[in-house]
C-alpha cells in the first residue's frame, strides 16, 4: 500500500471511531474510555544483501544437444593381435618323384636259422587259421543274430547251436533245415551230456531236440528218419502220450527226455556235421 492510501485509512479509522464514540455516550452517559489507535508505521529502509544460500538440487537432465561437427580423422592405430588360425586347407597334389638316394652300406650278417620247428610251427598255425576260418563262415551261415544264439559246442564230429527262438516243433525243424542241420538227435550218452551241459549254461531248462513219432505212434525215430537202437534217455513214467498228443520230444537240462505236444513253442538246438560245414 502507498503513503496516500495508508494516511486515508488512518483518517478514515479515526473518524469512524470518533462517530462511534459520540453515538455510545449519547447513550451510554458520560462513562470515561480510552481509546488506543494502532497505526501502522511507515516502510522502513531495505536490508543488507544476505549471504550466499546453499546450491539446490540438480536439476533434471535435458534433452540431448545436436551432434557437432565431425571431427579430423585421427591417426592409424598400431597393429591389433593375430587372430584364430583358420581351417586345414585342402590337401595339394602329389609333387615330382626325387632323384634317388645313394645306395646304403651292406648290413651284418644274419644268425644261421633251424627252420624246420619254424616250418612246424607256421603249418600248425596255418591249420588252426584255416580251421577258424571254416567255423566263421558257418557262423555267418549258420547264426540267426547274435542275440538269439547262445554260443556254439562242438564234439568229434558235430557243431551244436543253441537258438533262442520259440518256435514249434515243425518250425524250428525248417529252422535248422535252412541254416544246413538238422533238430540235434544225440545218439550217445556223451552227446546228451553235452546238450544238456549247454542249455544248463545258458541259463535254460528245456529244448526241443530231433526225436518224434509223428509217423507212428510209441515208434520215435530221429528227425532225419533213422531208428532209435542204441540209446534213449528217457524220464521215469515217458513217454506217456498224454491227451494222446505227445509226439515230439524235449530235452531237460537233467539231461532226460520228455514226450511234449508239438504245438508248444519252445527254444531248440540245431545239429550240424563237421565235414559239410
Amino acid at each position: 500500500m502507498s503513503g496516500e492510501g495508508v494516511t486515508s485509512f488512518v483518517l478514515v479509522t479515526v473518524l469512524g471511531l470518533i462517530l462511534a464514540r459520540l453515538a455510545y455516550g449519547q447513550h451510554m452517559g458520560e462513562e470515561p474510555c480510552s481509546v488506543q489507535i494502532l497505526v501502522p508505521g511507515l516502510k522502513g529502509e531495505a536490508g543488507e544483501k544476505g549471504e550466499k544460500g546453499a546450491p539446490g538440487r540438480p536439476g533434471r537432465v535435458g534433452p540431448p544437444g545436436e551432434m557437432g561437427p565431425s571431427g579430423l580423422k585421427g591417426e592409424k592405430g598400431i597393429m591389433g593381435r593375430y587372430g584364430k588360425i583358420g581351417p586345414t586347407g585342402l590337401k595339394g597334389l602329389k609333387g615330382d618323384v626325387g632323384d634317388p638316394g645313394p645306395a646304403g652300406s651292406n648290413g651284418d650278417p644274419g644268425l644261421p636259422c633251424e627252420c624246420a620247428p619254424l616250418r612246424k610251427m607256421i603249418g600248425e598255425m596255418d591249420n588252426h587259421v584255416a580251421q577258424l576260418t571254416n567255423e566263421l563262415k558257418f557262423i555267418k551261415n549258420a547264426l540267426p543274430s547274435p542275440a538269439a544264439v547262445a554260443g556254439i559246442k562242438e564234439t568229434d564230429s558235430k557243431v551244436y547251436l543253441l537258438v533262442k527262438e520259440e518256435r514249434r516243433y515243425r518250425d524250428a525243424e525248417l529252422s535248422c533245415q535252412a541254416r544246413g542241420g538238422h533238430l540235434a538227435m544225440p545218439k550217445d550218452a556223451a552227446t546228451n551230456r553235452v546238450l544238456a551241459g549247454y542249455i544248463t549254461g545258458a541259463g535254460l531248462s528245456r529244448v526241443y531236440i530231433g526225436i518224434n513219432d509223428l509217423e507212428r505212434e510209441g515208434q520215435f525215430v530221429y528227425v532225419e528218419r533213422s531208428p532209435m537202437s542204441t540209446f534213449s534217455r528217457w524220464r521215469e513214467g515217458e513217454p506217456n502220450d498224454a491227451y494222446e498228443d505227445e509226439d515230439c520230444v524235449e530235452l531237460l537240462s537233467s539231461g532226460e527226455w520228455v514226450d511234449v505236444a508239438c504245438s508248444l513253442t519252445m527254444y531248440f538246438v540245431c545239429e550240424f556235421d563237421k565235414d559239410r560245414i
